[in-house]
């Protein structure tokens, strides 16, 4: 079906709004008013560009308080629609969007209504015009598309139909019963048909539209159910997105409309209307890439948390460190930014990278260009909504191309590297980094990834969508400087967990935005012991801590005390329970060591305000 987008759900001056429309892929527009207001183009030149960008002009909205009132206010209001016709003819708009209305003169008087909608219809029919009624919410009187419907067919006039809008329906009665009487309407009195989404909220309706609205499976609704419904009826009209969000105002409108655009692409595909390639959930991650300008620092983390540098990229000065199957590369390149270490990239195990690839380019992910030699591996790469790169990859596995080709055995004699594969804390280890010691490290447990804060809804449909991975609910979570946002997606064995976080913004001292790798291990007291051995230093956790954690649960005789050595947090639910501690912060990225106990889902989320306030306390090392 034609895809739209209202100009009030992009930023920017209206020229903008629609450039990044058309860029999206979107087929046409609604023009908001104000938007045309405030606009220094003539009606004509607005129609002229939209023609230019391949734009139709689907719907001008909003006009209101039309309908149901005393005589001489309707006379005032058919001017001021004569008017808006007529504006409507420069600008090439055939449908206009007449809103329920809020006016303190309206009455209660359904024939009235009828009559006066009648009237309207006529004097739009005579500029070729057609007049899609919808309930807003909180209309005085009319505030169900069911009511709205009967007053349109009272009204019985061919230019008169109605608009559905999913937030005023949905926000009104989400059970799917309620939404049945839509596939009564027939198809051709479905006028327009206008998309949101919402996060569910307890507040005032109209404030939770004007400022909470978000895109197709970034909310709480179902949409998917609710275009069934629509489809059913015989709508032929666009897929609309009317969004009223105080973030995506402030946003750059072109990644925003494009994740308008994927957020309608999945809608489709989720209600059969397209069969874009199949997701490809990824079964586990392969490794993840550090840029640093500095290998020193992170060398000797590396190595203290038992990691070996096994190999070197024949081409590029990246080094690849493992224990167990956790490997993560150092990539001090000429990409490596100054203001520290980062956490640039991530590849995940895919059983089919080249359909990944598919997918993700399907649904608008961008496709990173790779700097290669003939002789690399082909690696397929695309760009999450933070700038993170997404490496799809095989791991050993038969008859696909493995990224580990591209790497030589480290060589203890490597001027770059004269304290060998260990790194510089100690000389060559002969023991086989792919087989961990008891308390050593297993795997990549999680990621956590701070997004902008513009971007959090959009990551999280990206990962869901593109990667096919299954979301958790939101948790918000006390930050010394403010509150942080954080949903974690995760395939159904949890062999890949991405937490991704929102909070404060940052300071050009602390590690508010600063990513983390977590560490999988069996024996977390030992692990911890071991780094700090190393010459490693964990994050220093307050006492009061403690004392609280001796107030929820019991321990063994000098458990506890182990714990507030170590620093160590503990968390426990149903499922089981969940230590891990954390390693003080290089640039913007720390690692976190994890033991869970195979029910445990968790991520800790009832520690993170005391771990936040700590990394507060300590400076990130440079």
């Amino acid at each position: 079906m034609r895809t739209s987008i209202a100009t009030v759900s992009l930023s920017g001056a209206l020229t903008e709004k629609l450039t990044a429309a058309a860029r999206a892929g979107f087929d046409g527009v609604e023009v908001f008013e104000n938007d045309l207001l405030a606009s220094p183009l003539t009606p004509e030149e607005i129609r002229a560009r939209c023609a230019d960008l391949g734009l139709s002009i689907d719907l001008y909205q909003p006009m209101r308080d039309i309908e149901a009132v005393p005589p001489d206010e309707f006379q005032r209001n058919l001017r001021r629609a004569e008017h808006k016709f007529r504006l409507m003819e420069r600008l090439g708009a055939d449908t206009v969007l007449v809103c329920s209305s809020v006016s303190p003169h309206a009455v209660d008087d359904d024939a009235l209504a009828a009559f006066q909608l009648r009237r309207l219809a006529e004097l739009a029919d005579g500029f070729g015009i057609r007049v899609a009624y919808e309930a807003l919410a909180w209309g005085r009187h009319v505030s169900t598309y069911d009511h709205a419907w009967r007053i349109v067919e009272a009204a019985d006039h061919p230019a008169l139909g109605t608009c559905l809008d999913s937030f005023h329906i949905l926000a009104r009665d989400s059970d799917p019963r309620a939404l049945e009487g839509i596939a009564e309407i027939p198809g051709e009195k479905i006028f327009f048909l206008q998309l949101a989404d919402a996060p569910l909220m307890a507040m005032d309706v109209l404030q939770w539209s004007r400022h909470h609205r978000c895109f197709p499976g970034q909310g709480g609704f179902d949409i998917a159910g609710f275009l069934r419904q629509v489809i059913k009826a015989g709508y032929q009209g666009p897929l609309s997105l009317e969004v009223f969000n105080d973030v995506f105002r402030q946003a750059e409108a072109g990644p925003t409309a494009v994740d308008a655009q994927r957020s309608l692409l999945v809608l489709q595909e989720s209600v059969g209307l397209t069969a874009p390639p199949a997701p490809v959930v990824p079964t586990g991650v392969a490794f993840a890439e550090l840029v640093s300008p500095d290998v020193e620092p992170v060398s000797e983390l590396l190595a203290a948390l038992g990691f070996t540098r096994t190999a070197r990229h024949r081409g590029k000065p990246v080094d690849l460190w493992q224990q167990g199957e956790a490997r993560v590369l150092l990539n001090t390149g000429p990409g490596a930014r100054r203001d520290g270490t980062q956490l640039a990239a991530v590849g995940l195990e895919s059983p089919d990278p080249a359909g990944a690839a598919k997918r993700a380019e399907a649904l608008l992910a961008p496709v990173l260009p790779r700097r290669r030699t003939p002789e690399d591996v082909p690696l397929d790469a695309v760009a999450a909504p933070d700038g993170t790169e997404l490496f799809f990859c095989a791991t050993g596995r038969p008859g696909l191309p493995d990224w580990t080709s591209d790497f030589d055995p480290a060589d203890p004699a490597d001027p770059t590297d004269p304290a060998g594969p260990t790194g510089p804390t100690g000389p060559a280890d002969t023991t086989d980094p792919t087989e961990p010691a008891p308390g050593g490290i297993h795997r990549i447990d999680h990621l956590a990834l701070t997004q902008p804060w513009h971007q959090f809804d959009e990551a999280a449909l990206f990962h869901r969508s593109v990667l096919g991975l299954g979301a958790l609910e939101s948790v918000d979570v006390a930050d010394p400087y403010g509150l942080l946002r954080s949903r974690a997606v995760t395939n159904a064995d949890g062999s890949v967990r991405i937490a991704l976080g929102v909070g404060p913004a940052p300071s050009a001292d602390d590690g508010d935005r600063a990513q983390h790798i977590a560490l999988a291990t069996d024996d977390l007291v030992t692990a911890a012991r071991r780094f700090r051995a190393a010459g490693g230093r964990l994050l220093a956790i307050p006492a009061n801590y403690y004392d609280d954690l001796a107030a929820r649960y019991e321990f063994a005789d000098g458990e506890l005390e182990t714990f507030r050595a170590l620093g160590i947090l503990y968390d426990r639910d149903a499922d089981g329970a969940f230590r891990h501690c954390y390693t003080e912060t290089i640039g913007r990225v720390f690692f976190e060591l994890v033991q869970r106990d195979p029910g445990h889902r968790g991520y800790g989320a009832r520690n993170a305000p005391v771990r936040l306030a700590a990394q507060h306390v300590r400076r990130p090392v440079r």
